[in-house]
Order: structure tokens, then C-alpha cells, then sequence
């Protein structure tokens, strides 16, 4: 049995927004926003690309920390991808 992680992790769109979310299992999860049955706002966004992912302890943290990127600026959730890329 694979190990489940608490994730918060971003989406781009196809149409080029973002998408904020957390799971346990982020492979299940990305399989479920490309074949439409993921969030209501990515059901007419697909293709979905993974652009960025936090490893949380607990799925409280994972969810806590989803709060705080949602709450960020366009501006600043494209500074925080850049700064996990190492750029």
C-alpha cells in the first residue's frame, strides 16, 4: 500500500487561471481534475497541469495552508511557483 501524503498543491488551467486545493493522494487527484470530475471550477478548464505542491504533516495543515494561497494575489502565488523552482 502506497503512503499518502496531506498536499496543498496549485493547478494552472487551461485556460491559464489557478486552482488551489489539498488532498492525500495527488495522483488520484490530478486524475480526477483532467477527466472532469475534480473541482466544479476545473470541470471546464481541462487539460489541468500541476504547477506547485506543499507535503503537510496533517490534513489540517494541508487544508490551513490552502486557505492562506487562496487568499494570495495573482502576483504572489506565481512569486511563490518561482520560488519552489528555485528561480
Amino acid at each position: 500500500m502506497s503512503e499518502k501524503h496531506n498536499v496543498t498543491y496549485m493547478l494552472r488551467c487551461s485556460d491559464g487561471t489557478l486552482y488551489t486545493g489539498w488532498t492525500n493522494n495527488i495522483e488520484k487527484r490530478l486524475e480526477a481534475h483532467n477527466a472532469g470530475k475534480g473541482g466544479k471550477y476545473t470541470r471546464v478548464r481541462t487539460p489541468v497541469e500541476l504547477v506547485y505542491l506543499e507535503e503537510h504533516e496533517t490534513k489540517q495543515e494541508a487544508m490551513s495552508r490552502e486557505v492562506q494561497i487562496k487568499q494570495l494575489t495573482r502576483r504572489q502565488k506565481e512569486a511563490l511557483m518561482k520560488k519552489e523552482e528555485g528561480i
